[in-house]
């Protein structure tokens, strides 16, 4: 059975891979290894949020046919930080790092576990977040608030 997963990428330091884009060309193409790709948003260069003392961020979004649940997909996506060397806790929370990927929904799934949350608790409250999501799929519905990605942008706008 496949599932459908939409997946936040972020990158604000260069990497033995190149600069931020080349971190989410890198990340990307190792994303097949967890499905098939169907569309993947342009690149949005953002500010940081949060932890403000750091490099702007190159944000993009995809869509991830998979046949993985959602837990082994995330543990796939947490290999692939690591793959790309990032280190979790050798950063303070929300700060600089060479990729981030973040699970933001699957299918029409809510989840609450120690290691996964579906939907992503924050990413209604995200611009940089809905923005790619928004170029490649307004009408994707948040299972809890019932809003589309579309919607959800308007509210921050």
């Amino acid at each position: 059975m496949s599932h459908t997963a939409a997946i936040a990428l972020g990158s604000n330091l260069a990497s033995s891979f190149g600069d931020r884009a080349a971190n989410l060309r890198e990340a990307l193409h190792r994303l097949c290894v967890l499905g098939e790709i169907k569309d993947i948003s342009t690149f949005h260069d953002t500010e940081p949020v949060d932890y403000l003392d750091q490099p702007r961020f190159l944000n993009a979004a995809a869509l991830l046919e998979t046949p993985l649940g959602p837990e082994d997909l995330m543990q796939g996506l947490l290999d692939i930080e690591r793959g790309m060397g990032r280190e979790r806790s050798d950063i303070p929370a929300k700060g600089p790092r060479v990729i981030d990927l973040d699970l933001l929904l699957y299918d029409n799934r809510i989840l609450s576990t120690a290691d996964l949350t579906l939907p992503h608790p924050a990413m209604h409250e995200r611009l940089f977040v809905l923005e790619p999501l928004n170029e490649i799929a307004p009408t994707m519905t948040h299972p809890v608030l019932k809003l589309t990605v579309t919607e959800m942008m308007r509210r921050l706008s």
